[in-house]
C-alpha cells in the first residue's frame, strides 16, 4: 500500500494529456454517436469494473434512451502497470443472449481484455457486442480488435485519470494525465 506522499509523486511525475473540459466534450460526441448507431436497440450495457466506473457513470447520463444496465469484473492489471493473466471477477450473465450488448471500459490497450469479453458474450448468444471506451492507446503492434466508440487515441505511455489508474491510485480525476517515464 502507498502513502499519501508517495500517490502524490506520481502526480508529479505525470502531465496533462487531456484537459477535463476536452473529456466532457469527447463524451457528448461518443453519446451522440451511441445514441445514433444504438438508440434503437434497446442495449444491455455493461460496464467492466472498476476502471470503467468512472467513465460509465460520466457516460450513462447522456444517453437519452432505453437500455439495461449490469456490470462484469475481468482484470489484468490487478493495480500493476503491466497487464497479466486474465481472471473473470463477475462474468457476463445470461440476459446477454440475444441481444445487443454494449460493453464500456475505460481503456483499450493491446485489445486483449476486450476481445476476451467480446468472445465470451459472443458465445453466450449475444445478437451483437459494441465496444465503447474512453481512450485507445496507440500502438505499433497489431490488435485484436479496435473500439466501436472511442473517447481518444492516448499515446504509448502509463495513462491514468477518469476512472483509470496509476498503481491503484488517481481513478478520481477529471482529466488525463501520463507518467513521465
Amino acid at each position: 500500500m502507498m502513502t499519501a506522499d508517495q500517490a502524490r509523486e506520481l502526480w508529479d511525475n505525470s502531465e496533462e494529456i487531456v484537459s477535463a473540459q476536452a473529456v466532457q466534450a469527447s463524451l457528448d460526441r461518443m453519446a451522440g454517436e451511441i445514441a445514433a448507431a444504438m438508440g434503437d436497440q434497446f442495449p444491455l450495457v455493461l460496464s467492466v469494473m472498476g476502471g470503467a466506473v468512472v467513465f460509465t457513470g460520466m457516460l450513462l447520463p447522456k444517453l437519452a434512451f432505453p437500455l439495461e444496465f449490469d456490470y462484469i469484473h475481468l482484470s489484468r492489471y490487478n493495480n500493476k502497470t503491466v497487464g497479466g493473466e486474465m481472471q473473470w471477477r463477475v462474468a457476463p450473465r445470461e440476459s446477454v443472449k440475444d441481444r445487443v450488448v454494449l460493453v464500456l471500459d475505460d481503456i483499450l490497450d493491446e485489445g486483449e481484455t476486450m476481445a476476451a469479453i467480446r468472445q465470451r458474450i459472443m458465445e453466450m448468444g449475444a445478437r451483437e457486442v459494441r465496444a465503447a471506451v474512453l481512450c485507445e492507446k496507440t500502438l505499433a503492434k497489431q490488435k485484436p480488435m479496435h473500439p466501436d466508440f472511442c473517447g481518444f487515441a492516448v499515446p504509448d505511455r502509463y495513462v491514468f485519470g477518469c476512472g483509470m489508474d496509476v498503481k491503484g491510485y488517481w481513478r478520481n480525476l477529471g482529466a488525463i494525465r501520463a507518467l513521465k517515464d
